[in-house]
């Protein structure tokens, strides 16, 4: 082994390992449910078996000492990012046939598994391949990386299914949508009545209007519902698509149990009472935001099924496709017209626009090429990698030929790790360190959307989309690449208090934001911009020290199980934020939050922490 191979500058390899380590976690997560939602799988069987493709992620930490124990974390990252090309032209090769669903789901399991398992391999040869001062200073550039992963598959990937799609059929059809004040409430008409005027001697979608102008005023609900409930039940007793099957909850009356009757419901009470908001009058408006109908048609009898699949293609979020994103087209319903109908969120108040986009082209063929070129990444992954990677010294397997003590090795590894010196303040570090952030993550958005009437801010759809994906994601970058420098200068512990603030002090922001209701944009922003960089700066010290607690023999494994009970930290608070925001309301619960913060600071003091960590050293 030369010298050359084993020191590589971490700029040629970190960047595109964690860039390779992002990209299948969001195609199995995200990309999948859109995937199948484009070649009209129903929600509930996207919902139902999408999400049963994160538990390798959530039990991932069970076979981590693997990695650990077998091979080296090098061998592990390089076989898994060409498994995972394998299981990405798997996924391509089966989208054409007949029982696509099963087979491409067989193949996202299989990518599923190999990412969870490339992402415990690259934690752990990040740890074994760089100093304590270079991971320090690269956490916040590999997040980055992984971020960028995130964009790219949530952004691009999708762009390129859509630009196939509309260039391998039917010419696209945009609807423009105009929403102002002063414009005069939306006509309906029945679909029978409606006239296109256009004689075309070729197959084409055709659209009515090709323009729609909508009022800001808002309308009766009861009026929109019928008119939604219509169009749905036109679309389906005309075939353009089949009601979905919902799977309805069976719901058991039962005698509350002692423990619900003696201690839950007295304490809701007392919460409720104690810290509750005082109770606002109930509106009794009826209204909701306006609506408009688009209506389709074909030109000509059809050879094959033509699908289109419209939504919007830019524009505000607050204007939004409730009917018709799927319509199916053939030869027995050809002349008949289809509905889509369009509403803005009852809070747009000025003026905006959208456009809508009406795609007919093939869309097996779309997201085929599109997972052929994601397959090709990896295999670039791989070849690069498999040169660029260096061959750490300390990248070694743990048993090699002695096959007696695989066992004795795999569960010997968990029992090192909670042998650590002072291992209960290091669990209460992992689950107590972003208590309060855990609850505010869940209740944020929510209390953004809210109505003014119920405490929250009243944004629409569109503007929250623009604080967090745009302000906030800009920050948190930000805040974590800063976050790696300080580290990495002066070490983890010089820091380390100033991280624990800067993830906690910021969540004043929301209690000014409860108590003032700003209508300012740009101050909502600022202090959105404010908590995010805040939480950016402050997740370095917990990404440093998993690194720190998990160094050792078994440093893979140990970074693993980690990130398991940071997990657990995060779902646990999580799962009682809602119920607890409801019983007192937005402005006591971010005065809670800024409360539960109290333990990060207790567990910080006690932690064991090495002052040389992180800093760079001879």
């Amino acid at each position: 082994m030369t010298e050359k191979s084993t020191k590589r500058n971490p700029w040629f390899w970190i960047p595109s390992l964690y860039f390779a380590e992002g990209i299948p976690y969001i195609v199995v997560m995200t990309v999948s449910v859109i995937m199948y939602k484009r070649l009209g799988i129903s929600n509930t069987d996207i919902a139902l078996y999408t999400s049963w493709l994160y538990l390798p992620w959530v039990i991932k930490p069970l076979w981590s000492p693997v990695v650990d124990i077998f091979k080296t974390k090098r061998f592990w990252i390089v076989v898994m990012q060409l498994i995972i090309g394998a299981g990405l032209a798997g996924v391509a090769f089966t989208i054409p046939v007949s029982n696509f669903f099963q087979y491409t789901l067989a193949f996202f399991w299989l990518l599923a598994f190999s990412s969870a398992t490339h992402d415990i391999a690259a934690d752990g040869f990040y740890m074994i391949g760089l100093s304590k001062h270079d991971q320090a200073w690269f956490v916040g550039i590999r997040s980055t990386f992984y971020r960028l992963a995130m964009i790219t598959g949530q952004g691009i990937l999708v762009i390129l299914a859509g630009y196939i799609e509309s260039h391998s059929g039917l010419p696209a059809r945009e609807v423009s949508v105009d929403v102002n004040p002063k414009y005069s409430a939306t006509l309906f008409y029945h679909p029978d009545s409606i006239e296109f005027g256009k004689n075309i001697n070729n197959l084409q979608v055709i659209t009515y209007p090709e323009k729609i102008e909508i009022s800001t005023n808002q309308i009766l609900k009861e009026s929109a519902d019928s008119i939604i409930t219509f169009a749905k039940s036109w679309n389906t007793s005309n075939y353009f698509y089949s009601e979905e099957k919902r799977i309805e909850s069976i719901e058991l009356k039962t005698e509350p149990s002692w423990w619900s009757k003696s201690v839950i419901t007295p304490f809701e009470d007392f919460l409720r009472t104690t810290f509750g908001p005082e109770s606002p009058e109930k509106s009794t408006s009826n209204s909701t935001g306006n609506i408009a109908v688009v209506y389709f048609r074909l030109t000509q009898q059809p050879d094959e099924d033509v699908v289109i699949n419209f939504g919007r293609e830019a524009g505000d979020n607050s204007i939004s496709l409730v009917e018709g994103a799927r319509i199916i087209f053939n030869q027995n319903n050809w002349n008949k017209t289809a509905l889509a109908v369009i509403q803005i969120d009852p809070k747009l108040k000025m003026a905006s626009s959208a456009l809508f986009q009406g795609r007919s082209g093939n869309i097996p063929l779309a997201w085929m090429v599109t997972f052929f070129v994601l397959a090709g990444l990896f295999v670039l992954f791989f070849i690069y990698h498999k040169f660029i990677l260096p061959y750490s010294k300390g990248d070694v397997s743990i048993i090699q030929d002695n096959k007696n003590s695989v066992f004795k090795e795999f569960f010997n590894t968990f029992a090192l790790f909670f042998k650590k010196d002072k291992i209960g303040y290091i669990l209460g570090f992992l689950l107590l360190y972003r208590f309060a952030e855990a609850q505010l993550v869940k209740m944020a958005s929510p209390f953004l959307l809210d109505a003014q009437e119920i405490g929250g801010l009243g944004l629409t759809t569109g503007q929250v989309g623009f604080v967090y994906g745009t302000v906030g994601i800009v920050s948190l970058t930000l805040g974590g690449i800063l976050g790696g420098f300080l580290a990495a200068r002066d070490g983890l512990k010089k820091w380390i208090w100033v991280f624990v603030i800067a993830i906690n002090l910021p969540d004043l922001v929301y209690v000014y934001l409860s108590y003032t209701v700003p209508d300012n944009f740009f101050i909502i922003n600022l202090c959105v911009a404010i908590e995010q960089f805040g939480y950016g700066l402050g997740f370095t010290a917990y990404m440093l020290y998993m690194i720190y607690i998990s160094d050792g023999e078994h440093k893979t494994a140990h970074y693993a199980i980690a990130t398991g009970f940071m997990a657990l930290g995060m779902m646990i608070p999580g799962m009682f934020s809602g119920w607890l925001q409801e019983l007192i309301g937005y402005q006591h619960f971010f005065v809670w939050v800024c409360i539960a913060t109290i333990p990060a600071f207790i567990v910080t003091k006690l932690i064991p922490l090495d002052a040389e960590f992180g800093k760079k050293t001879d």
